[in-house]
């Protein structure tokens, strides 16, 4: 698959089909996560693949925390329970995803390099997962209960989330959607 392709085509999916993603692709993915450039060569990025039980209990916790922020039922709108399902299945994907890099509480800069590398392995995982006819989602907002998500993974304590996304194959299209300042008159500076 051409790159320009991947990069244009590859969309976030909320609906998976529960067919087993094979050992060996979700090796293939994670193997172009791990050609991601990154500060200072470390390759600073761990992936956790999660199924069964502990991508339940993933789910859960994000589902649990989905609906503290959201009305009591009854009184959500139609969006609202939508999301809430959504969030209690990941959509129903049979793994999920979840990215560490090393924990920099007192270095800024250096923990700064390791999200911003761990962001790029993360891209190169989506384009991969596409390129393979899998769907992703990249999702941060779990992270608001990253502590929980830390005991159910057993994260070592020099260890935090980057982001996580439900990986499987794709049980919906998803259209494309506009990008902002499609012509790059306001995203893009030019300078001399």
């Amino acid at each position: 698959m051409d790159l320009y392709q991947a990069i244009r085509e590859r969309r976030s999916i909320r609906k998976y089909k529960p067919d087993p993603v094979p050992e060996a692709v979700v090796l293939r993915v994670l193997d172009a996560a791990n050609w991601a450039p990154s500060g200072v060569n470390l390759q600073q990025w761990k992936f956790y693949v999660v199924a069964g039980g502990k991508r339940d209990q993933i789910a859960a916790s994000y589902g649990r925390m989905t609906e503290q922020n959201y009305p009591p039922a009854g009184k959500r709108t139609e969006q609202q329970e939508t999301f809430l399902q959504w969030a209690k299945t990941y959509g129903g994907a049979p793994l999920i995803i979840v990215a560490t890099m090393p924990r920099e509480e007192l270095q800024p800069r250096r923990h700064k390099m390791h999200l911003e590398s761990v962001a790029a392995a993360f891209q190169n995982l989506l384009l991969a997962a596409y390129a393979e006819g899998l769907g992703t989602c990249w999702m941060t907002g779990p992270l608001a209960d990253e502590a929980n998500l830390g005991t159910i993974l057993n994260l070592p304590a020099n260890e935090e989330i980057v982001a996580l996304t439900p990986l499987g194959y794709p049980d919906q299209v998803v259209q494309e959607k506009p990008r902002h300042d499609q012509h790059l008159r306001e995203k893009v500076v030019w300078l001399e």
